[in-house]
């Protein structure tokens, strides 16, 4: 039974070092996606580079796993879209994404605060004669 480094293995379940590359199936198992997930994710963010052998075969370095999970994070769980997570790596850089702290996700649109009490009670009275006005035209 071949051990790597001195019996050091990952704690993903494949025995292999913590430092090996990872072929695609290896890296989607990790990450709990799909391998055609993990190439869509090449074709929409330029930083992830796997190493290509002959026959186009990829191998992920532990650098690219930790972006793609980051990525997925963003994603999956923080409800970030494709392109903002581009925009985010483009703003951030690659290590600023990878950072521990979770990132909020971008909002373009202002959430309004609740309206005081003097414009709440306006609000009601133009609410009831809209619905006295809808009522006369029917």
């Amino acid at each position: 039974m071949a051990v790597g480094r001195q019996g050091a293995s990952a704690s993903d379940g494949t025995g292999k070092s913590p430092d090996a590359y990872r072929t695609i199936s290896e890296a989607s198992g990790i990450l709990g996606v799909a391998p055609h997930v993990l190439r869509f994710w090449e074709s929409r963010f330029s930083q992830i580079r796997p190493v290509k052998r002959a026959g186009g075969r990829r191998y992920y370095r532990p650098d690219d796993l930790a972006l793609l999970g980051r990525i997925r994070e963003l994603l999956h769980d923080q409800g970030y879209s494709i392109r903002g997570v581009q925009k985010l790596l483009k703003s951030e850089g690659v290590r600023g994404v990878i950072g521990n702290e979770p990132a909020e996700p971008e909002t373009t649109e202002e959430v309004p605060s609740p309206p005081p009490d003097a414009s709440r009670k306006e609000l009601e009275a133009v609410l009831w004669e809209l619905v006295a006005l809808r009522d006369l035209l029917r």
